[in-house]
């Protein structure tokens, strides 16, 4: 069936997984016809991809519906991805949505799309998390200088704060070939940097189960993976975008800090800086080897930019446990945070532990951790003065201004030039500006 002449918009919540299946979703959309246009243009089909970790999603997911409805009474609502799968009926009970997709059945929405008009009562297709079994690959285009590129999904951890085993299912790899193969494809787009996303990114390596009874086997390994990826020709950077300390190997480290592709960049969870607190969220690790995690990354890349998850106000978390959270990631030798306030979740361990934290008090520790991170991050700037770096320059223009990424992370600024958009350049670093960014000169352009 065609959909010629019809259009189609996209607005995506949280993680770099989503907006890779959400581009994914849109292309298989746009070979049938569609024509994918801006949020605000009052299109033919809405598609909201939801997260489970935002908080108040019922909230944003109601506030985006009526934002859709107001450019186009009309508009064909499909609410998609986790949210969907958790809270399907709450999500059918917002006024305007008329079908609601869950895990397996979001990249089937064309199947479950109506031009008769609008649907008399929403419907809702989603199966049992435990039948999830299958890997979709996804990458992201359209932004001409990073994809993001899903080669994991699902988790088959257990921490007790966490929905996402709940709205994703268990831990399931694209195969090495598979990945390749999309990499070329992203390259030959003129896209010159990779964002390799997943739910569990060290996780990777199960294949896909040949049915639901049949135990995962380990076919291969994130170390494999990304010694092929680092063959790929035309993709100049590949940055990790997240991997649990437990499952960051030496040899993973090791691997990048001699690559030609793979960026010194790591985003590694820590959640707590405290034992005890790590105990209760059943986290696969204690500090101990997060400390020496981030040691042996700095010791082979000393100007590795290392960022950090952390929650706050986990039930049970005392003052004394914030404290030595607190303290242990100031003596860290790390770059930035990202600080999560702990909110409950439905169905998740967590929400049934004692010691619940006033909201205030998570507020307070949250505060606290952000102004550490804004502390550490002009540290790594700082060390990072007076250097020559290469930046890939991305094309927005903001008031006159461009930004870019060396390839440690470091958020760099410079007076717009389209000629250097999507441009691997060499800069020198030369001071802070105000808005917390580096300034920096050109050097010349990489052949």
């Amino acid at each position: 069936m065609s959909f010629a002449g019809k259009t189609v918009s996209f607005h995506t919540l949280g993680c770099k997984l989503n907006f890779s299946e959400t581009s994914t979703i849109a292309r298989l959309m746009q070979e049938k016809g569609f024509q994918k246009i801006a949020f605000d243009q009052g299109a033919d089909v809405c598609v909201i991809n939801t997260c489970s970790v935002t908080e108040n999603a019922d909230k944003e997911c109601k506030q985006i519906v009526r934002s859709a409805l107001a450019k186009n009474p009309d508009t064909f609502i499909a609410v998609v991805g986790c949210y969907a799968q958790l809270k399907p009926d709450e999500i059918s009970n917002i006024e305007g949505v008329d079908v609601v997709l869950g895990a397996s059945e979001k990249f089937k929405l064309l199947n479950y799309i109506n031009f008769s008009g609008k649907n008399a009562h929403t419907e809702v297709h989603n199966c049992e998390i435990s039948e999830v079994n299958t890997f979709v690959d996804s990458f992201s285009l359209g932004d001409r200088t990073r994809s993001f590129l899903k080669v994991q999904d699902g988790c088959d951890y257990s921490c007790t704060f966490c929905t996402i085993p709940l709205a994703r299912g268990k831990s399931r790899s694209d195969t090495i070939e598979n990945a390749i193969n999309n990499a070329k494809r992203i390259a030959e787009s003129g896209v010159k940097e990779i964002v390799l996303t997943g739910v569990n990114l060290g996780d990777f390596g199960y294949g896909i189960d040949i049915d639901k009874d049949t135990k995962k086997r380990k076919e291969y390994t994130f170390l494999d993976l990304i010694k092929e990826l680092d063959k790929v020709e035309g993709i100049e950077r590949i940055r990790i975008s997240s991997i649990e300390p437990n499952l960051l190997k030496d040899e993973v480290i090791e691997f990048v800090a001699q690559s030609k592709r793979f960026v010194p960049h790591f985003h590694i969870p820590l959640q707590s800086g405290n034992n005890e607190i790590l105990s209760k969220m059943k986290r696969r690790y204690q500090r101990e080897l997060y400390q020496d995690r981030v040691a042996k990354i700095k010791t082979l890349m000393p100007g590795c930019c290392i960022g950090v998850d952390v929650i706050v106000g986990f039930p049970g978390e005392t003052q004394e446990h914030f404290t030595d959270t607190y303290n242990f990631i100031n003596a860290l030798d790390v770059s930035y945070l990202h600080v999560f306030t702990y909110s409950e979740r439905d169905n998740t361990e967590a929400a049934n532990l004692p010691g619940t934290v006033e909201l205030s008090e998570r507020k307070r520790r949250n505060k606290m951790l952000r102004i550490l991170s804004a502390k550490k991050l002009r540290q790594f700037y700082e060390q990072h003065l007076t250097k020559k770096f290469t930046v890939l320059f991305e094309h927005e223009n903001k008031n006159g201004s461009m930004y870019g990424f060396t390839e440690n992370y470091i958020k760099i600024t410079h007076p717009y030039d389209e000629s250097l958009v999507n441009k691997t350049v060499i800069v020198h670093t030369t001071s802070i500006n105000e808005e917390g960014f580096v300034n920096a000169e050109l050097v010349s352009a990489l052949v």
